[in-house]
């Protein structure tokens, strides 16, 4: 009887393997037509595809990989989001830094939680050359990895640092450290630009940095939401050579 019984057994599991093996091969059939249809894996047909910002499927995800940067962006400064938002982070942010003397053609700037750049793409736009783009994910060509609790660069090396993100400050781990890094990479002739939402008080932003004052607050429309962009100045004021 125990022989029986195993037999039996031996055969529902052969049974249910052959069932997975074929499951899969279907699966994989039909992954590689979807995926590689109308020609190859490196076929120019596969060079633009969803710039969404999670992959809709493991096929966009493995094509992802090849997309050229470059071409990458060049698709992102043609939607008019992204024009939207560099208008508004020009007039806001720029416009107010250039008639306070604290940006110029010379100055360097380092964009903090900059996301795909548009920042970064904003001060190139507006005539500055030097300028660093940063943010937990790298997005090149214009923003590379690093941590605002811990950057990688020399105090003072900027004289200009910004963050267009409304919820950098407020959903940093540390809001203290966050500030306490801006204020210890900009210049102490130099300027912080942050954009806040507005539920965040003015008076909390000028609180987290002690090495620094507030000389102007703008309200700006990013990504379909009102902020406040909150331009800070250190403690020790002098003009940037233009």
């Amino acid at each position: 009887m125990d022989g029986h019984v195993r037999r039996l057994l031996n055969r529902v599991s052969i049974a249910l393997a052959a069932v997975a093996t074929a499951a899969l091969l279907h699966l994989f059939r039909r992954s590689s037509s979807s995926c590689f249809s109308g020609g190859t894996a490196f076929s120019p047909a596969h060079a633009s595809l969803s710039l969404a910002p999670f992959p809709r499927t493991s096929c966009d995800a493995a094509s992802r990989r090849v997309v050229d940067p470059d071409l990458r962006l060049a698709k992102l400064r043609a939607s008019p989001r992204w024009r939207r938002h560099g208008a508004a982070i020009s007039s806001a942010a720029l416009i107010p830094l250039r008639r306070h003397r604290l940006l110029g053609r010379s100055s360097s700037a380092l964009c903090v939680a900059a996301g795909a750049g548009r920042a970064v793409d904003a001060l190139h736009e507006a005539g500055v050359g030097d300028v660093t783009g940063v943010d937990l994910v790298d997005f090149p060509p214009l923003v590379r990895r690093a941590d605002a609790h811990n950057l990688p660069f020399f105090d003072g090396a900027f004289d200009v640092v910004l963050s267009d993100d409304p919820g950098a400050v407020a959903g940093a781990l540390f809001p203290s450290r966050f500030a306490s890094e801006l204020e210890r990479t900009v210049r102490r002739v130099g300027a912080i630009v942050i954009a806040v939402e507005r539920q965040v008080g003015v008076s909390t932003v000028a609180g987290l940095f002690r090495k620094s004052h507030v000389v102007e607050v703008r309200n700006a429309t990013l990504d379909g939401s009102l902020v406040n962009i909150v331009i800070l100045r250190s403690n020790r004021t002098k003009t940037i050579p233009h």
